[in-house]
């Protein structure tokens, strides 16, 4: 009789844990790139595909980027972004798994909080640990999570040819904006 019991509670315990923990996501995430060198010709390109998770119970963060889905001013430079540089055939997406320090979901409000994130980011086939800033506030019951990262390609292995070096920044600035909601 108290084994039934036992697993009874522990069975409500396990449950509750699952009713009770959160997951907010999107789909429709917004992450940039701007690569740009003054006098040049602007490199940049924007996502409106990127999907992200944020577990409020966990504080666990993740993004995924379809590289393809990248937009440019240019069809030309699209091209040469997927073929030539990011080689979206062989590395389709950019992903970034990490945990927010001291998140804590009832002190969030429509004011902008600053945490930080730390993670593994990886882009072309590179996985490298990053610290950044990430940025919340709540809007009704929704999450906005914004953040900026800089990234150099040749930590990533990503070549640029001599050619057109100078034309590229070494640091490049990657934005992104997630509005999230309980799915």
């Amino acid at each position: 009789m108290k084994t039934n019991k036992l697993i009874i509670a522990t069975i409500c315990l396990l449950a509750g844990n699952i009713i009770f923990s959160q997951k907010l996501m999107t789909r429709k995430g917004e992450v940039k790139f701007e690569a740009s060198m003054a006098a040049f010709e602007e490199i940049a390109g924007t996502n409106n595909t990127a999907s992200c998770i944020l577990d409020e119970s966990t504080a666990d963060f993740a993004a995924l980027v379809l590289i393809k889905a990248f937009k440019f001013k240019s069809p030309l430079m699209e091209e040469h972004f997927n073929e030539n540089y990011m080689e979206s055939s062989k590395f389709p997406k950019a992903s970034f798994k990490g945990k927010i320090a001291g998140f804590d979901v009832k002190k969030l409000s429509v004011t902008k909080s600053t945490y930080d994130l730390e993670g593994d980011i990886t882009i072309h086939g590179v996985t490298k640990k990053i610290k950044t800033k990430l940025n919340l506030s709540q809007n009704g019951d929704k999450i906005i999570a914004t953040s900026v990262i800089f990234v150099k390609p040749q930590d990533y292995k990503i070549e640029i040819p001599n050619l057109v070096k100078d034309k590229i920044a070494e640091n490049v600035k990657i934005s992104m904006s997630f509005t999230l909601e309980a799915n």
